[in-house]
């Protein structure tokens, strides 16, 4: 036994630095953040083109995830030299996380089965993503003993994560919107390639191939970064008739302003919120049915509203003493209070000094709120997600009861009795079970057809013949009693009620509104 030949260890052929491995941990950290970007990019640009946030969310996410499956399996058949496969897979993931922003709003445009175009590109961006992690710890598999370099690639791995959930919505989206995002994280990851790149020495035969490719790449993804607002407003371009004059980007929806000859219109994540010409139908349809029957009012609460319109009709009233706004995006009530334009649309009704603004989410607010209003004005979007449906259940319309003083007045924008039948007797079901005497009503505002409100009190006692402000272009105590005849086409019809366990009421919205939008 003594004259045994000792065997050595078995090496790979070429070994790196100790610190080296640190750097590859740092890379699992770097690819993690921009898998997770990439995600939740796409995820928002498909809520955000084709609404319905938690459905698209789920979806996207699903097939993200399994896309990302379906690279781990294939990981296997990368074979040596795995550094190599690393650098390429890296370039890859830059390029096509990268550019899949900027692509899909163009696309959105110019394809007519853009779905299959999202999820294909979701596909492959998750199959890339899903062969990084497996292939790292292949690399790193004789540095580690096994249990200590699964500890530390998955450490690295969900704390990237944890790191792309907080500052995508707080950071990225504000500041740098959705096409800069992710260019600068598919920058992320081809830099990642150029460090492996240049600090391990089994690089050195082909660096020369790839240092050209890296630089092409940066250069690719820099310009893109460099020139996002271009092709941002060219996508706005194919997406709207008129000019965009101002878009942007808020931690809750994307807002554009477009102008032409006769009218502005705003947008809301691609939706028509108002045109100039003829939004007084829908405010003074809101506003006035209500308070004509409340001429001692002094105290409303408008939950919705940023753009200051339904305000401008309130301060019409000058016995009010105060009116508080809460709507969630500061970018909405800063633009309204501050363009130019918008200011000559809302009479400064935001800059009123009867007027208080509040920013701040809705359903939290009315459940710390002590004040006793005398009217509450409801003039959120249209329940298109769940986020938003919550704001029309039976739940949050007890807490709008406990702030109703008695007498008083709630009104209920509650879409459109025509096209979306179901959803507008929903609402006024809604605030039936919720303990309210209801009266709908509906207008023609012509820029959204037949457009429904609900008035809801504690008591029957509404008469719609009372005073008006002087100055109206639309409502009249003539016009207020035809808003009150539904013909067979817009009548009532059963619904169930919308609790916040159910969100019925996105349901009908989708059901109603899915053969006008998709």
């Amino acid at each position: 036994m003594g004259n045994e030949p000792v065997v050595s260890p078995p090496r790979r052929a070429t070994a790196t630095p100790d610190h080296l491995p640190g750097l590859l941990l740092a890379s699992v950290f770097v690819i993690a953040t921009c898998g997770l970007i990439y995600e939740l990019i796409a995820g928002t640009l498909a809520s955000y083109l084709l609404g319905d946030s938690v459905t698209q969310f789920s979806t996207i996410i699903g097939a993200y995830l399994f896309s990302m499956g379906i690279g781990s399996w294939l990981s296997r058949y990368l074979d040596e030299p795995l550094l190599k496969w690393f650098i390429r897979l890296e370039i890859l993931v830059g390029l096509v996380g990268g550019f899949s922003a900027p692509l899909l709003f163009v696309l959105f445009e110019y394809v007519t089965s853009f779905r299959l175009m999202l999820y294909a590109l979701v596909g492959l961006t998750g199959v890339l993503v899903g062969l990084e992690i497996p292939l790292l710890m292949r690399i790193l598999e004789d540095r580690f003993a096994f249990k200590e370099l699964v500890s530390r690639v998955f450490t690295f791995d969900y704390i990237g994560a944890l790191l792309a959930s907080l500052i995508f919505p707080l950071v990225l989206v504000p500041q740098l919107g959705l096409i800069r995002t992710s260019l600068f994280f598919g920058a992320l990851n081809v830099i990642v390639a150029a460090v492996a790149l240049h600090r391990f020495r089994e690089t050195r035969p082909y660096r020369r191939q790839f240092t050209g490719v890296i630089i092409g790449a940066l250069l690719m993804l820099g310009v893109g970064f460099a020139y996002a607002e271009r092709i941002m407003t060219y996508t706005e371009t194919l997406a709207f008739q008129d000019q965009v004059i101002y878009s942007k980007s808020t931690p809750y929806q994307r807002i554009v302003l477009s102008k032409n000859n006769r009218e502005l219109r705003l947008f809301l994540n691609g939706n028509l919120q108002f045109s100039s010409a003829d939004e007084y139908r829908y405010h003074e349809a809101l506003v006035h049915p209500a308070m004509q029957a409340l001429p001692r009012a002094r105290r409303v609460l408008v939950l919705g509203g940023g753009d200051g319109l339904a305000v401008r009709e309130l301060l019409k009233y000058n016995q009010l003493q105060s009116i508080r706004l809460v709507d969630l995006d500061p970018g909405m009530t800063h633009l309204f209070q501050h363009n130019q334009m918008l200011l000559a649309l809302n009479k400064g009704s935001l800059l009123n000094p009867r007027v208080q603004v509040i920013n701040g989410d809705a359903y939290q607010w009315v459940r710390q709120d002590t004040t006793r209003y005398d009217c509450i004005v409801v003039d959120f979007p249209d329940p298109s997600n769940y986020s938003v449906g919550k704001l029309y259940t039976a739940a949050f319309y007890r807490e709008l009861d406990k702030l109703l003083v008695s007498g008083g007045l709630i009104v209920v924008q509650s879409t459109s009795p025509y096209v979306a039948r179901q959803s507008f007797w929903c609402v006024r079901h809604t605030l039936d079970a919720a303990g309210f005497h209801t009266i709908p009503y509906h207008c023609y505002v012509p820029s959204f057809g037949e457009w429904g409100y609900v008035l809801a009190g504690r008591n029957g006692h509404w008469r719609g013949d009372g005073g008006l402000p002087a100055g109206l272009r639309y409502v009249t105590p003539a016009t207020i009693r035809d808003m009150l005849y539904f013909p067979p086409d817009m009548a009532e019809v059963p619904t169930e009620i919308n609790q916040l366990n159910n969100q019925a009421l996105v349901r009908y919205f989708e059901e109603d509104w899915g053969p006008y939008t998709h």
